[in-house]
């Protein structure tokens, strides 16, 4: 019988390690560690949705650029060139033709706007207030990655130190089968006892395989939210630290949290400048109103094969003259114009037919349909629902301070209860054991006040992390960087 349990106890055993190395965070050795800061940092790189807040921050930038540089005069030119059929207007002479000609023009425009009710200010005025707001979005959506990062690595860190306290159960265990075959071998307990322990043993590795597939989980979590590879082995970097002494959470008040938090967090900020950025929106709508001076000038040329060179020259002339009196012939000499017809070359054309303008253009808006008192209330609802959406951010907040105050009292309270209900199963477990070496009680009620004592470890764990992240929670809304000490 006791063959047969030590054989099942030994491939218990190696079922257990060789489940074990299956976890590659296992084998330490050759593995970089990460520091929790460099995990954020790492994150502030790589993760999606920061790079998506980076990219709104680029086109922000790029609209602010572009507002600026609406300032300056547009330039722009033109060329034409192709064929007109049957009766067409000459573009070189502005006279009817009944040919196909070809033609080329080409010009060059500039204007550039000298009065537009403050429109351009204002856009400019605006492009920077969104710039501002994107930055303080991307700065929102980092410290969210951040918190999420600190919770994921302190959950590492609780689930080794669980792997360890389990370690720790197995060799108890394993010890006290040790003892318990000593005692049956002397004859003072029976050799059922014995089971109980193995029982024991076998609750001990399931609950090693359950620490370490929770390590795991815990790790996966982790490289999800820094956007790693998942089959990346990676070891974070277990900083000594303890709870701080000096964490008060019943003597910090919602007034203390709360008034630096809205003076801290990115999120408060960025509803406050779209605020500025609707109230900018109205004056936008009220440019609509006023009207706009631009100034331009520009240059063209043209050139057509229609055109011709005309070279006049003097040419006598002789016509005959009958006399029916005298029947006799008269010739008679004279002067008259003629030309030369040559083709006129392109680049002359172009130089004979170039043309500047240059004047000022005033448009005065009289009646737009209504488009412009739509377009001020519509702004000015937008002032209104912008400053909606500042109050219930800063309501937001408000309720999230309440609560992470809330959450730390009472994480400090299950920390105090959790260290004596710990100490007290201490005490309890090492009263059992003397006991037990007397005699005075079984295997069975060793076990029970050990696993009382187990439990009152594993909360007792599991609050220290908990009241930890919630004083790094008040941390973060008291303006303080998020770290490890």
């Amino acid at each position: 019988m006791r063959s047969a349990q030590s054989i099942h106890h030994k491939l218990t055993i190696f079922t257990v390690l060789v489940f074990a190395s299956l976890f590659p965070h296992n084998n330490l050795l050759a593995q970089e560690t990460w520091s929790l800061q460099r995990c954020i940092e790492y994150a502030r790189t790589n993760s999606l949705s920061l790079k998506q807040a980076g990219y709104g921050i680029a086109n922000a930038k790029l609209l602010d650029k572009q507002n600026r540089l609406s300032r300056m005069p547009s330039l722009s030119a033109s060329s034409s060139a192709g064929y007109q059929f049957g009766r067409t207007i000459d573009p070189t002479t502005n006279s009817f033709n009944n040919q196909t000609i070809a033609f080329n023009s080409m010009g060059l425009n500039a204007s550039a706007t000298i009065y537009s009710g403050g429109r351009i200010n204002n856009t400019i005025k605006q492009g920077k207030i969104d710039v501002l707001a994107a930055e303080k979005d991307a700065e929102t959506s980092f410290n969210n990655i951040a918190l999420s990062i600190a919770n994921a690595y302190l959950s590492i860190l609780m689930s080794e130190e669980q792997l360890e306290n389990a370690n720790r159960r197995l060799k108890l265990s394993q010890d006290q089968l040790g003892q318990t075959d000593k005692l049956i071998s002397a004859g003072s307990i029976p050799a059922n006892d014995r089971l109980d322990v193995l029982a024991q043993i076998a609750n001990d590795e399931q609950a090693i395989v359950t620490a370490q597939n929770t390590i795991e989980l815990n790790y996966l979590n982790l490289k999800e939210l820094m956007q790693i590879d998942p089959s990346t082995d990676m070891q974070i970097e277990r900083p000594q630290f303890s709870i701080p002494k000096d964490a008060d959470p019943m003597g910090t008040t919602f007034g203390e949290v709360y008034g630096k938090a809205v003076n801290t967090q990115p999120q408060i900020e960025a509803n406050e400048l779209r605020v500025k950025s609707a109230e900018v929106d109205v004056k936008l709508a009220n440019s609509g109103y006023y009207p706009t001076l631009t100034i331009f000038a520009g240059m063209d040329s043209r050139w057509s094969d229609a055109s011709k060179l005309y070279e006049p020259y003097t040419k006598t002339y002789t016509q005959t003259f009958y006399i029916p009196s005298t029947q006799t012939s008269l010739d008679v000499q004279y002067e008259g114009q003629d030309a030369n017809v040559k083709p006129y070359p392109y680049f002359d054309q172009l130089k004979d037919n170039f043309g500047q303008n240059f004047g000022l253009n005033l448009n005065i808006p009289i009646y737009s349909n209504g488009k412009n008192d739509v377009n001020v209330e519509r702004a000015q609802v937008g002032i209104l629902n912008a400053q909606v959406q500042s109050d219930l951010g800063k309501q937001q907040l408000k309720n999230d301070v309440q609560q992470s105050i809330a959450s730390a009292r009472a994480a400090q309270l299950t920390l105090d209860a959790s260290e004596k209900a710990a100490e007290a199963g201490r005490v309890a477990f090492e009263n059992a054991e003397l006991r037990f070496k007397l005699g005075t009680i079984n295997n069975l009620q060793l076990l029970t006040a050990r696993n009382t004592y187990d439990t009152a470890q594993t909360n007792l764990t599991v609050a220290k992390y908990d009241y930890l992240f919630r004083l790094k929670i008040l941390d973060f809304y008291l303006g303080r960087q998020i770290k490890l000490d």
